[in-house]
């Protein structure tokens, strides 16, 4: 054979496939050469010189290559599994790439040319226990936890009915004790499996080119007797049919840009629910509360009668309809016991009315029978939320939770601009009178003692820490309950006040007559993470060796749950200080401990073997980043070169909170697992109005001496660095403070490239709150993919799926309609920065008639 021919037959396909192996090589090499040099791994240098051998000798037709590959493999798998064990999703960027290119060596056109029997058959050898161990590492999964919650018996406690929500959900966590449950049974794990979608609405509320980049629509509907009512993200109120989704009314406040062009520059715009107050609820001798039963309790819905009169009352051209059975309720009942106090002409025009804060700061009264305004409260039905606020920059200051109604006020706090500046808004809470809209008390962390109402022109604090989650109210024991946020910027803290640093990122319970401090208790010291307190505490009254205790739950973006007695604020479920990792920035300091509760969903610490990647090429740039980072465990503080905060502020639970069954004294939540990178920037490197409009990126932190730059820790291809599972179910025994199982939780059904449809069950995150009923059903809708889902609260089973028109990043709720169908419904509204699909679906199901 001449040269030209010897020549051409080393061309393709053995030439070409050389080629593209000793490209593969040097790329592993090359990186893993860096990866050493940071204190990374060897393995990828190795493997990288190995792979560029074998290339070249594929390319000369050697049938070494074969034996040499066939190495490579075997030697590739063992050190898999001396690093992640028989982890499925742990394995497969290390092995399944070169045990792909293994397959095609041994396909016919490439193995005959090199004559190489026995490494034909060293290479298949390698293939089989590659694929065996694949084949283990499905039989089971590292993440999961499997257990049993305990069904309720006749020796549990006896249910209070302050925390049970039964036909209606008049609050946003069902009541204002936050439990998220219900005592509906009608649904059940027998038949979840039947439920059908029976309504669907569009609201109009779409986001459009001016929306700002965190747009979402979180809204929780509340149901109370013949209506559901709902808010969108630019702050409409609408009443639709429970039976139905037909529209009954709609208030639309006109959201203002407060003098901005449009909105895009705004950090967010959401409203996550209304609240509904009914004078009726109050009146004197009556007691609508009943039993777990599937009715309604305390405070939770509207007393009616049956044989109640209207009539229509003419004022202009607005129309509205008086129920007569309030009449009694002003000039008293027949008999002398059953006289009742006469009522307020606010309530008698305003009976049932619901409060509604808008994205411009204001918080509008509405009468929940025509959604016309309740003009007697404030001025023309409106409290303008902003007096005493001082300055802000537009959306820099309003409500996105709705606010926490009892006998006689509405409470609310307000979200802040994260990261802004030094100079935002107070954090103040304020209650206002249910009727009048008058201030009746204001309590500012930064002057925690003086609650009487400010005078005109004065201002509150400013950049005292915020609450911006729901409020919790034990009325009974006259106590409210404020899951704290933090001083902005979250990341340096060396000019926060005594203040600040006393009431930041805790609970803090408050007297509800006058918003004195009651007791506090802190879950971060000197938080320089964002790790505030993102949801609403949960009310329960907790069985105990001690015997039965006033509880509250706090869920955390840590990872912590902590269980303390609301009545004094001790814990009830212990709480350690941890040593905590030190070295701030000049002029900022750390906290020498952190407090970790015994109850919690903490994730181990981050290794380099945590590392993940679609493949061993951006897995490996993935540990090049982890070890180019600051990091030793959680809270390690900010830095210039960058820190990793895991669990990232995004947190493992946050504003969706949890559900707990006071019958079964478990917990459901959803979990999130999602390194982030915080990186200090020095103030001279940052040119005036830089920045970005969303809670990632550049974050100016003006009035500080560092900006900082915020983002998840996220591979070449926009993956997570970390290995999955990036989201979980959990239940909780809370009797014994146990974790009983735990699941992965989503798929990439709306994740992938190309938008292809494939769901593979990694576990993602999920943002919005889950629900549970007497049941023993829960419910969840927040994950990347677009599913509500339902689950056996006993096991974590997933037992039901229903595929949703955008992202559902918000919590169901559940209730009776007057068919005496239960219903769960749930809004599809999308979240921006999430990136779910937007959307402005409300949806309704049931099971069949």
């Amino acid at each position: 054979m001449d040269e030209h021919s010897r020549t051409h037959s080393r061309w393709p396909p053995l030439l070409l496939l050389g080629l593209l192996l000793v490209a593969a090589g040097l790329a592993l090499a090359i990186g893993g050469g860096k990866l050493l040099s940071v204190g990374g791994s060897a393995y990828y240098l190795i493997t990288g010189i190995g792979v560029i051998a074998s290339g070249v000798l594929l390319a000369m037709r050697r049938g070494a290559a074969l034996w040499l590959y066939a190495l490579i493999l075997f030697a590739t798998l063992v050190w898999a599994l001396w690093e992640v064990g028989l982890d499925w999703w742990q394995l497969v960027p290390r092995v399944a790439i070169l045990c792909l290119i293994g397959i095609i060596l041994l396909l016919p056109w490439w193995r005959k040319p090199l004559h190489s029997r026995g490494g034909s058959l060293a290479l298949a050898g390698s293939i089989v226990a590659a694929i065996l161990v694949a084949i283990a590492s499905q039989l089971s999964d590292p993440d999961r936890i499997e257990g049993t919650i305990s069904n309720p018996n006749e020796a549990a406690s006896t249910v209070n009915p302050a925390q049970v929500a039964g036909d209606d959900w008049p609050a946003y966590g069902g009541t204002n004790a936050g439990t998220h449950y219900s005592s509906l049974e009608q649904i059940t794990p027998d038949n979840i499996g039947e439920l059908e979608e029976v309504w669907r609405i569009q609201t109009g509320d779409v986001a459009g080119p001016s929306a700002p980049p965190e747009i979402t629509n979180q809204n929780t509907p509340l149901k109370v007797n013949d209506s559901l009512y709902i808010c969108t993200s630019h702050s409409r109120a609408m009443a639709l049919s429970p039976e139905t989704g037909e529209t009954l009314w709609e208030f639309d406040p006109e959201v203002s840009t407060q003098g901005a062009e449009d909105f895009s520059l705004w950090a967010h715009m959401t409203c996550r629910g209304l609240a509904y107050y009914d004078a009726a609820n109050y009146a004197a001798g009556s007691d609508t509360s009943e039993a777990a039963d599937g009715s309604e309790t305390g405070n939770n819905s509207a007393a009616t009668s049956d044989t109640a009169l209207s009539f229509d009352i003419f004022d202009n051209s607005d129309i509205f309809s008086l129920d007569l059975s309030f009449l009694s309720l002003m000039f008293g009942a027949e008999g002398a016991g059953n006289a009742q106090p006469m009522l307020s002409e606010t309530d008698v025009m305003c009976p049932r009315r619901l409060y509604l804060p808008t994205a411009d700061a204001r918080l509008i009264a509405l009468n929940a029978d025509t959604g016309e305004r309740c003009a007697n409260f404030g001025e023309n039905g409106e409290v303008d939320l902003t007096n005493n606020i001082g300055d802000f920059d537009p959306g820099g200051y309003y409500s996105t939770s709705p606010a926490t109604v009892t006998e006689n006020l509405v409470i609310l706090g307000g979200h802040v601009t994260d990261n802004s500046s030094t100079d935002e808004p107070s954090g103040v809470i304020r209650a206002f009178d249910v009727h009048t809209g008058e201030l009746v008390w204001n309590w500012d962390s930064g002057n925690p003692d003086d609650t009487e109402p400010l005078a005109e022109g004065e201002t509150y604090t400013r950049n005292s820490p915020n609450v911006w989650a729901p409020i919790s109210v034990d009325e009974e024991l006259g106590m409210v309950y404020l899951p704290m946020g933090n001083a902005t910027p979250d990341q340096y803290g060396a000019n926060r006040s005594e203040n600040d640093e006393t009431y930041s990122a805790g609970l803090v319970a408050l007297n509800l007559e006058d918003g004195q401090v009651e007791w506090v208790y802190q879950f971060v010291h000197h938080d320089l993470w964002d790790m505030d307190t993102p949801a609403q505490p949960v009310l329960i009254d907790l069985a105990t060796n001690e015997g039965t205790q006033p509880a509250v739950v706090q869920p955390t973006k840590q990872g912590s749950l902590y269980v303390l007695n609301r009545e004094t604020g001790e814990p009830i479920v212990p709480i350690e200080e941890v040593p905590a990792p030190q070295g701030a920035v000049e002029g900022d300091w750390t906290a020498e401990t952190q407090p970790r509760s015994a109850l919690n969903l903490l994730p181990p610490p981050l290794t380099e073997r945590d590392m993940w990647g679609a493949s061993p090429f951006d897995q490996m740039l993935c540990r090049i980043q982890f070890n180019s980072l600051r990091y030793e465990g959680q809270y390690t503080p900010p830095s210039l070169e960058g820190s990793i905060v895991y669990p990232g502020n995004v947190g493992v639970m946050n504003w969706g909170g949890v559900a707990v069954d006071p019958e079964r004294q478990a917990l459901f939540t959803g979990a999130k697992y999602l390194a982030f990178v915080s990186k200090l920037v020095p103030r001279e490197e940052v040119e005036e109005g830089q920045g970005s409009a969303s809670e990632q990126g550049l974050q100016p932190n003006a009035g500080a001496p560092y900006a900082v730059e915020l983002g998840p820790l996220l591979s070449v291809l926009g993956l997570p660095c970390q290995a999955p599972s990036w989201g979980d179910v959990a239940g909780i025994d809370l009797q014994n403070a146990e974790v009983v199982w735990k699941h992965r939780n989503g798929t990439t059904r709306d994740s992938m490239p190309f938008d292809l449809p494939i769901g593979l069950n990694v576990g993602v995150p999920a943002l919005g709150g889950p629900i549970t009923t007497a049941g023993g059903v829960s419910f969840l809708s927040g994950t990347l993919d677009q599913y509500l889902r339902g689950y056996d609260i006993t096991t974590g089973e997933e037992l039901y799926k229903a595929r949703l028109p955008a992202g559902g990043q918000a919590t169901p709720m559940t209730y009776t309609g007057e068919d005496g169908r239960q219903y769960v419904v749930v809004t599809a509204g999308g979240h921006g920065t999430f990136g779910t699909k937007m959307g402005d679906y409300v949806i309704g199901y049931a099971l069949p008639e």
